[in-house]
């Protein structure tokens, strides 16, 4: 068995896609997965499975089809979020207005759209298979939020720094004989 991160997108936001995480737990007890653990109510997972990261993913995509949500899932090996949070370019004051983007596929970052719609003090960085976006001015508020499949060239799921820490943490739990 290997571990795992699961990021699912758009579970739990704005009273869309409503799923508690004891129910997505038990979805992915119910595929086999072993030592699953969720981080906050937005589809944030590590669990233990064998198989390719895209056949995972797509076993949990259709579980929650199957519960009659539309949910795109993206799968990764740990080293994938550590490296992400280690290469973060940006050193913010508040770690919640630093987002990383996972791309589902491969992109191209428009930096045109992003100069179009950024506010002073946004900035964007990319890496591979990945996206940093520092909003000084908030996430939410940010007029790139809504943009930023079409800024990065590709479908996304992004998390703040600090939820990203904590998955690391997390992580870094689990390799921790116990």
């Amino acid at each position: 068995m290997a571990l795992n991160v699961a990021l699912l997108r758009g579970i739990n936001v704005g009273g869309a896609n409503a799923l508690p995480m004891a129910k997505l737990r038990a979805l992915c007890e119910g595929l086999g997965w072993q030592e699953v653990q969720s981080h906050l109510a937005s589809g944030n997972l590590l669990f233990d499975a064998e198989g390719a990261p895209e056949a995972l993913a797509a076993a949990l995509q259709g579980a929650l089809s199957g519960q009659g949500l539309d949910v795109p899932v993206l799968v990764l090996p740990p080293e994938r979020l550590r490296a992400a949070l280690e290469r973060c370019p940006f050193a913010p004051d508040d770690p919640k207005r630093v987002h990383v983007g996972f791309l589902f596929a491969p992109g191209s970052l428009d930096r045109v759209l992003f100069e179009r719609f950024a506010a002073l003090g946004d900035e964007i960085a990319e890496g591979e298979s990945t996206i940093w976006l520092d909003t000084p001015g908030g996430f939410g508020r940010s007029k790139l939020a809504p943009r930023l499949e079409a800024i990065a060239g590709a479908p996304l799921t992004a998390r703040n720094l600090s939820s990203l820490a904590k998955l690391v943490e997390m992580l870094d739990a689990r390799d921790t004989p116990r």
